[in-house]
């Protein structure tokens, strides 16, 4: 997560979006920068709106607008099964060791997944305590040159990115049964990313605080 002060912008780190190379490419233009521990970089919403959000607040009076990106549920879940398949300097293989992504999916949606299906989705990381989606700007991972004109914008400068933590291109095809099965488990999630595309890649909802 990057927060800037004069921009008056906070940059959510939505894990497999990209994120990474945009923290390392802007980190030295932000008054806060989280990196490292995920559990500080990949602030979801609901714990920002809980405890860091009244902080900046209150101690700073500051009241970001809310940045994020958004992949293609199936690819961002693609990208999770790919990080968790690469070797590990402990082991030859990854963590998975050949595991089917179809057999990965349905351990990713089932009703209690086991640890190295955990990754949450999207949506939970982009709602509120109500399930509400409040981020004022929403960028579609698959147009990158729209938020990078975005920011470049609200910063006053332009900046480049570079490719950082890519998985390794093992081949991964998801049958369209299981398919069907994410599509109705995930139905939210596809919903806004299809609201983002239809949108033109940029989804802009201004976000109301009381």
């Amino acid at each position: 997560m990057l927060v800037f002060v004069d921009a008056n912008l906070v940059l959510f780190a939505v894990p497999k979006t990209g994120s990474t190379a945009y923290h390392l490419a802007l980190k030295g233009k932000a008054e806060i920068s989280f990196s490292g521990k995920a559990a500080y970089k990949h602030m979801s919403l609901r714990k920002y709106e809980r405890h860091f959000g009244p902080y900046l607040r209150e101690a700073h009076g500051l009241t970001p607008e809310r940045v994020a990106v958004m992949r293609h549920p199936i690819e961002q879940i693609r990208s999770w099964y790919r990080y968790r398949s690469r070797p590990t300097p402990k082991k030859e293989k990854g963590v998975l060791e050949g595991m089917r992504f179809d057999d990965f999916v349905a351990e990713v949606i089932a009703p209690r997944p086991p640890e190295f299906a955990r990754i949450g989705s999207q949506l939970t990381f982009l709602a509120s305590e109500d399930g509400a989606v409040r981020v004022d700007h929403l960028f579609a991972y698959e147009r990158p040159l729209l938020l990078r004109q975005f920011l470049s914008a609200r910063l006053g400068q332009d900046f480049e990115t570079k490719q950082k933590n890519v998985s390794p291109q093992i081949d991964a095809p998801l049958s369209a049964e299981m398919e069907a099965r994410l599509r109705d488990a995930r139905a939210e999630d596809f919903a806004l990313y299809d609201r983002i595309v239809a949108a033109g890649g940029y989804l802009h909802e201004p976000v109301s605080e009381n």
